[in-house]
């Protein structure tokens, strides 16, 4: 029987082309259900507090870098959505005292500027590089902080990235949020055109792919311009460069935060009740790290909401 076509951009597979019987177990999943989820490999986490929530996330920065040593470098992959964790970050390691000097940092991905065919610059005012030395980099104490040469960003040319990731630094953990495309990073679903028009492509070749140029989904561009832009979507590029699942597959544990800015009351549920069922489908990227060993999400308990229909 042929896939669904997609609710929202028919051109794009996505979580709307999946059978409806799924979403609708998803919907009617109670926090109690979520808790439940846990199985070995995959841990389900609540927090209650948001405060609580933000200072879990800046410990894994922490607890990542102080493994790091000079014959075994570490580090930690890290997304900008969240991003209320660098401050705290910054604010540990400088009230602390804590030497990073060892430690690595790769961001998870970056836009990309279809004029220059290059990265954004740090002018522009979604740049993730820009976030990520502004909110906690630049507050670090230079006597603490790595050299620059340790901050890893997403190029255009993505070669000095990809070999980053292969040049024996552990990644200790790569944190990331969850879009309403169901993505990490911006590892999109695939469009619906050449040999993926009538299905989508089996999980084994999406792992394949590393860090790249990606399109992105309509629902990434809303979701951005909802989240970063005052609703302005014409600040959001199109494209965007983006770590690639070889990379992810390369991080000890991957470890999602879902504090409900970035993704609705059903997603946060999808994702994670596939990843626990080990149902992996291209149209809902997130589901694939159902076969990666060590995978944790994170909820804030305050933005679970419920499945309903309510109008405003």
């Amino acid at each position: 029987m042929p896939r669904q076509i997609s609710h929202i951009a028919p051109e794009w597979w996505d979580y709307t082309t999946l059978d409806n019987e799924l979403i609708e177990d998803a919907a009617r999943l109670t926090e109690r259900d979520l808790r439940q989820l846990s199985r070995p490999g995959f841990k389900v986490v609540m927090y209650d507090a948001l405060e609580d929530f933000y200072l879990a996330e800046a410990l894994e920065y922490i607890h990542a870098w102080r493994q790091a040593t000079p014959d075994n470098p570490a580090g930690i992959c890290g997304p900008v959505g969240p991003t209320e964790q660098l401050p705290m970050v910054a604010r540990l390691i400088n009230d602390l005292g804590i030497s990073i000097k060892d430690g690595h940092f790769w961001g998870m991905s970056e836009w990309y500027d279809e004029h220059t065919k290059k990265e954004v610059t740090l002018e522009h005012p979604l740049s993730f590089e820009k976030v990520n030395r502004d909110l906690c980099f630049d507050r670090l104490q230079r006597k603490l902080c790595m050299p620059d040469t340790q901050l890893h960003f997403p190029k255009a040319d993505t070669a000095a990235y990809i070999k980053s990731w292969q040049s024996g630094v552990r990644c200790v953990v790569m944190q990331g949020g969850q879009g309403e495309s169901k993505h990490w990073a911006f590892n999109e679903p695939p469009r619906r055109a050449g040999k993926f028009k009538n299905e989508p492509p089996v999980p084994a070749e999406y792992r394949k792919l590393t860090t790249r140029l990606v399109d992105l989904h309509p629902v990434s561009l809303m979701q951005t311009a909802r989240t970063s832009a005052g609703g302005n979507i014409n600040l959001v590029p199109q494209k965007a460069l983006t770590v690639g699942p070889k990379e992810t597959w390369m991080a000890e544990k991957v470890s999602i935060w879902l504090a409900g800015q970035h993704d609705n009351a059903l997603g946060q549920r999808l994702s994670a009740l596939m990843i626990s069922k080990r149902i992996t489908d291209a149209a809902v990227p997130m589901s694939l790290l159902a076969d990666h060993p060590n995978v944790q999400f994170n909820y804030y308990r305050g933005a679970l909401g419920e499945c309903v229909v309510e109008e405003h």
